[in-house]
């Protein structure tokens, strides 16, 4: 008698995926149900003892409900979350990525043939880094190893920072970091493991390009990744030689990523790019492949509003915080659209976003020359910012 009822109350599978009614419509359906059982003058409001009783059997099932879509969802990667996203790209051969510690890119300098075993350096405010195991110097003197540092989080060194022997080795002179080094990130998100899901199926893919990337992005300490693929005669418009390839990575280690670019570009390929680092083919051959490190490039913003009633300076650092953080979610090669900046600026539909008026947003590369302008990153270059970096200019 009351199938159909109960038949609506239940989750159900179509061609566009599992749903289940609302808790609403869960508890009219049991509503309905009594009423049909004990006649249409029986009092279930919610304020009844009745009420409260089919309001607790509504609640039930409408978790089970959800738990059952939950289960459902967990067995795609486009929809797990949690535990379950975790377990599932496990078929892809890739696990969720633990958090990392900063690294940095040193180049060593010294007598020709020396072996640096378990070293370290040192940066300006006295930050430990550790080099590989075993580092040799190779026919020039020299070896471009990445350093890790020895504490957990977020650690800073801009270029020239690590310039200290932390372990004195005998034939070992100088080392210094060319480029800023890459802070060390927390647990992967749920976002980033789907976007390296997508690519990990591309390690055995049909081109080899897709292949290449798709190995970098699961490269331990990788943060953010972009090739270029030259199959022309001419040099292009970045710079990239004839029929080279060039791939810009931020964070992982530099042997590992020297490493998989030679194992996974197309043979007799030529390699693009300011870092170089000698690895061995399988016949034990010296091979010199080149990769970029992306140059960090600080973006300044200057914002005008017009305060409200509410607005308070610490209003100002809200603003400053999400504008700041919107810049460093661009991607390698990104321009900086300054129009773009106005949607952070605005701090959403929250109650701060109201105690203040918008009225210009200027962007630039220093705190000097800006403009209403966009910022044109180069393929080989990442914007940065910092609170620090933007100015709140305030009107009455």
């Amino acid at each position: 008698m009351y199938e159909d009822i109960i038949d609506s109350m239940l989750p159900k599978i179509t061609a566009a995926g599992m749903s289940a009614p609302e808790f609403q419509t869960i508890l009219t359906g049991w509503q309905t149900i009594f009423r049909g059982i004990y006649g249409d003058d029986i009092y279930i409001e919610s304020d009844s003892k009745d009420g409260v009783l089919l309001s607790l059997i509504a609640y039930a099932m409408h978790g089970g409900n959800n738990a059952a879509i939950a289960t459902w969802n967990a067995f795609s990667p486009a929809t797990g979350t949690g535990a379950g996203l975790a377990s599932n790209v496990k078929i892809n051969g890739i696990s969720r990525k633990a958090p990392s510690n900063s690294t940095v890119d040193v180049s060593l300098v010294g007598q020709v043939g020396t072996v640096i075993r378990n070293a370290s350096v040192r940066d300006s405010v006295g930050n430990l880094w550790d080099l590989p195991a075993e580092v040799e110097l190779d026919i020039h003197g020299q070896a471009v190893v990445t350093a890790t540092a020895q504490n957990a989080g977020a650690i800073t060194a801009l270029p020239g920072d690590v310039s200290q022997i932390a372990t004195p080795t005998r034939g070992w002179q100088s080392v210094t970091n060319p480029e800023a080094a890459t802070a060390g990130k927390p647990v992967e998100t749920d976002a980033e493991l789907r976007q390296r899901q997508a690519l990990s199926v591309a390690l055995p893919s049909r081109t080899v390009m897709e292949g290449l990337i798709g190995a970098i992005a699961n490269i331990t300490g990788v943060t953010r990744y972009k090739g270029y693929d030259n199959d022309t005669s001419e040099t292009d418009t970045n710079g990239v030689p004839a029929h080279a390839v060039s791939i810009v990575v931020d964070g992982g280690d530099a042997e590992e990523i020297a490493r998989i670019i030679a194992i996974k570009k197309s043979p007799g390929a030529p390699t693009f790019g300011t870092t170089t680092v000698i690895v061995k083919d399988a016949y034990d051959t010296d091979k010199s492949i080149h990769f970029f490190r992306p140059t960090k490039v600080p973006i300044y913003a200057a914002i005008k509003i017009k305060v409200l009633s509410g607005y308070t300076s610490d209003i100002g650092e809200d603003i400053k915080q999400a504008v700041s953080d919107y810049i460093n979610t661009l991607y390698i090669g990104d321009t900086v659209y300054f129009s773009r900046l106005y949607v952070p600026a605005m701090l959403g539909n929250t109650a701060s976003g109201k105690t203040y008026d918008l009225m210009t947003v200027s962007i630039g590369k220093d705190a000097v020359t800006m403009s209403e302008a966009n910022i044109t990153i180069l393929f080989n270059e990442s914007a940065t910012c910092s609170p620090e970096n933007i100015a709140i200019i305030t009107v009455e």
